[in-house]
């Protein structure tokens, strides 16, 4: 740890956790905090309930594929998801930097409600402040989120088991890079857009076709790599992924190579990771592939009892190396 916050403490990988375990766990930590899973359950009244929040700061506001008002409302509604609830509740907080567009906040606006009416939830309640020109940068969004957990449902990152089938609902990459190129003004032969999106209607169909899933996981900051690695911590099992299948559009491939960048640890907004009992893996499969987010879904590996808290890469040549959490920011102001 070092004196001062780097970005990397925001990047979702080593240093997050390190700053989260050294001084926000001690001063807040509770059994329900403790889990650390993308979202909180909460039993109340015969209820069981999900609660998240999320502050959004994507530079810039505006990216192929989305903007940062559809982002907040994605974001929050698939940690929502990967908890097996079904979203219901969003609160949103609105920080302004004076001389932001009326124009630009309408349109974000405009883009958060719709995305909120595809998911199925409401904006129940909200707040906005504004600061001075040069304290922010332009916007930047919280949010919470309340959804319900149905009878049955027991999806969480600390019940991954051996044997389990990891399951990806298509290729990874493509926000982390959309992004990228919107910001530094790269352009290439097919135009890369980010895959935001809410995954509440394909984690409904996932959870008809078998109650036999374990863990749920939206692979955001930090990307598939920094995902796996936190389920493989929480579960105590080792993870191993197989480089043949793991699923990456050409472009993105590409741009990857050009920028000096890993696909494992580009960030995602419309990607998640379940781990399935093996027995009902190709069921659940099955019925990914029939909704339009999951048309791409694959297994990219499998939970293993070897190496537990360990990500491992079976490799294209038939040797293996460990994927390990992110170290660093590779990307920084990704979501």
């Amino acid at each position: 740890m070092t004196p001062r916050i780097q970005m990397d403490h925001g990047a979702g990988g080593r240093a997050s956790q390190e700053l989260v375990a050294r001084t926000f766990m001690p001063a807040l930590e509770n059994p329900i905090l403790s889990e650390l899973n993308d979202s909180a359950l909460l039993e109340l009244q015969g209820l069981s309930l999900a609660m998240s929040t999320d502050s959004y700061v994507v530079d810039p506001i505006f990216f192929p594929g989305g903007d940062i008002g559809s982002l907040a409302v994605h974001g929050t509604v698939n940690d929502l998801a990967m908890r097996g609830a079904q979203p219901l509740f969003l609160s949103v907080g609105f920080i302004l930097e004076e001389g932001l567009e009326l124009a630009d906040l309408e349109r974000l606006v405009d883009s958060m409600a719709s995305a909120a009416r595809e998911a199925g939830v409401q904006v129940v309640a909200a707040d906005t402040k504004v600061v001075e020109r040069g304290k922010a940068d332009r916007i930047f969004i919280n949010t919470a989120g309340v959804g319900a957990i149905p009878p049955g449902v027991k999806v969480a990152g600390q019940n991954g088991r051996a044997g389990d089938i990891v399951l990806m609902n298509g290729p990874m990459g493509d926000h982390g890079v959309a992004v990228l190129s919107k910001r530094e003004g790269l352009s290439f032969q097919t135009e890369i857009r980010s895959d935001s999106a809410s995954l509440n209607g394909l984690v409904n169909e996932m959870l008809e076709a078998s109650q036999e899933i374990h863990v749920l996981r939206d692979p955001t900051r930090g990307g598939v790599a920094t995902a796996l690695n936190e389920v493989a911590q929480q579960s105590g099992v080792g993870i191993q992924l197989d480089e043949v299948r793991l699923p990456i559009r050409p472009g993105v491939s590409a741009a990857c190579e050009l920028l000096g960048l890993d696909p494992l640890y580009v960030a995602n907004e419309g990607k998640l990771l379940a781990l399935v009992a093996p027995e009902e893996a190709e069921l659940v499969l099955d019925a990914m592939r029939q909704h339009p987010l999951g048309r791409e879904s694959c297994i990219i590996g499998e939970v293993v009892s070897e190496h537990p808290g360990r990500v491992i890469l079976k490799t294209e040549i038939g040797g293996s190396r460990i994927v390990d959490m992110l170290s660093g920011e590779q990307l920084p102001r990704i979501c």
